[in-house]
């Protein structure tokens, strides 16, 4: 699962939860509100069911702590590219690299640097700035 994309929804609002909460507090959640949407009279039977597949989806990708990640760090990567314009595109082999640092570098127009090390390259695409709020992605 690690290399395909979570379909987009935002599961915590599905359980009502918060990233913050914990695992036994995500299942919790989850229990509770799985017992309320099977517990359903007959007659929303249908829209019950797709909510319990939902409830059950969202416990299915939050209850997992890797799957968790990927969602976390995809929705983050989400809310980059709605609030901060996308300055550049780069490929990181045009981006400057340390191999003692084993960091790649790029010099922004603000006089700051985008940053990103090389065991992050397969898991970032959005770099920020160190100075300025201006972001680029990275093309592999």
């Amino acid at each position: 699962m690690a290399s395909e994309r979570i379909k987009q929804k935002d599961w915590y609002k599905v359980l009502g939860a918060k990233p913050s909460d914990s695992p036994a507090e995500l299942k919790r959640k989850y229990q509770k509100l799985a017992l309320l949407e099977a517990a359903v009279a007959a007659a929303e039977a249908e829209e019950r069911v797709r909510r319990f597949i939902e409830i059950d989806q969202a416990w299915k990708i939050l209850g997992n702590e890797e799957t968790r990640r990927e969602y976390d760090l995809q929705q983050r990567e989400d809310n980059l590219t709605k609030e901060w314009p996308l300055h550049e595109q780069i490929y990181l082999e045009d981006m400057c690299w340390n191999e003692d640092e084993q960091l790649y570098t790029l010099s922004c127009r603000c006089g700051g640097n985008y940053s990103v090390f090389k065991s992050e390259t397969k898991d970032v695409s959005l770099v920020c700035c160190d100075t300025c709020s201006l972001v680029i992605e990275i093309l592999q």
